[in-house]
């Protein structure tokens, strides 16, 4: 798949931006706070309905408006598909051929991006969120049911941990509720945990041989998901439902003394081996690059794997944080295979073949222009 055409209003630093691209490398080049990260945004958030450098989506909004329309049309196998997604201060609305989706869960999925950022470098020696919030928008991007159920989980980890606080501030003596809200909440728990394990093994499967490619047959990666209590991959649904009920049995006066939920989705980790050893401790600068690139590309082939079309590349000023080898690595991989979209401030000293054949567009002051 690829994105044909783009159309801003109101975004960020543009009153409006209208621009066409080609089914290859497209480089956006200009100086810092110019706004071709605000173009790179403008795309993942067409396609995910959020943005990946802020949870607040006012600002996404330019600073006098009401509103930010983002329009787009995407190539796929079927024929092009009509995007549109307006954010108010009301909330957002979401439009797949010029139809209102009921739910954002449904509306995601029909673009499938892979960004690549310099916080993405994070993956590895970042916080636990980083990587939850990696695998829960990977997901998310190739089943609307998890989206779906993940939305569920985080609505009744809400109402517990607001129960629980209840519970702790004396308000309430009858926790009656808790029982309630405990068996809804595990029911998705144990749901989202299947879907992980599912999800990871995937990853691994094609992380590990392009990990080995980058670092010349040096090294072999290993995935492992951290979960905050004892179950593993091997386990059945009923086998994880029966865990988190003992260890809620257990836990309970803790819980009801910190006002939250202790054990769940939202506490787990991923961790990351390189022969054997954990990268995010013990592993050089190199090879928790290594890592984070290996995790990338192979997020494009598991997304390829799952929908038969390759998702679309953001690359977000990170060629510049990669060293020459992994630089053109990653340009052989995706060459002729993957749209890629390129935010730099220059391509001095990026000798490779698919950057000198890119189309280049010139963003300067909230404007941007295709260049000869």
């Amino acid at each position: 798949m690829y994105l044909e055409k783009i159309a801003l209003q109101h975004y960020r630093n543009y009153e409006s931006l209208t621009a066409e691209f080609e089914n290859k490398v497209n480089v956006i080049l200009g100086e810092n706070a110019q706004g071709k990260t605000n173009v790179m945004e403008a795309m993942y958030v067409l396609a995910m309905a959020k943005s990946h450098r802020t949870s607040n989506d006012k600002d996404l909004i330019r600073w006098d408006q009401d509103y930010a329309r983002i329009e787009g049309r995407v190539k796929k196998n079927n024929g092009s598909i009509p995007l549109e997604l307006v954010i108010s201060k009301k909330g957002k609305k979401a439009k797949c051929n010029h139809l209102e989706q009921k739910r954002l869960s449904q509306y995601i999925g029909n673009m499938n991006v892979v960004m690549f950022a310099p916080e993405d470098l994070n993956l590895v020696k970042g916080s636990p969120q980083i990587r939850r919030r990696f695998i829960d928008m990977e997901i998310g991007q190739v089943s609307s049911v998890y989206l779906h159920e993940y939305s569920q989980y985080q609505k009744i980890l809400h109402q517990r941990n607001a129960f629980l606080k209840q519970i702790q501030m004396r308000k309430i003596t009858d926790d009656t509720m808790l029982a309630v809200l405990t068996e809804q909440f595990i029911h998705y728990a144990a749901r989202i945990l299947m879907k992980r394990f599912e999800f990871l093994e995937l990853l691994q499967n094609w992380a590990k041989p392009i990990h080995q490619g980058i670092s010349r047959g040096l090294e072999t990666l290993e995935i492992r998901y951290k979960p905050s209590i004892d179950v593993s991959e091997s386990m059945d649904m009923s086998k994880i439902v029966e865990r988190f009920q003992e260890k809620f049995d257990k836990i309970e006066m803790r819980e009801k003394e910190r006002g939250t939920t202790l054990i769940g989705p939202h506490r787990d980790d991923l961790e990351f081996y390189v022969n054997g050893r954990d990268v995010q401790t013990f592993g050089s600068q190199g090879q928790q690059r290594t890592t984070a690139l290996s995790l990338k590309l192979a997020e494009i082939e598991l997304i390829q794997s799952e929908i038969n079309e390759y998702p679309i590349l953001m690359l977000d000023d990170v060629l510049s944080e990669l060293d020459d080898y992994r630089q053109s690595h990653l340009l052989n991989t995706i060459q002729g295979k993957v749209q890629t979209f390129v935010t730099t401030t220059s391509v001095e000293g990026i000798d490779h073949q698919t950057l000198r054949e890119a189309a280049t567009f010139q963003v300067k002051s909230g404007t941007m222009a295709r260049m000869k």
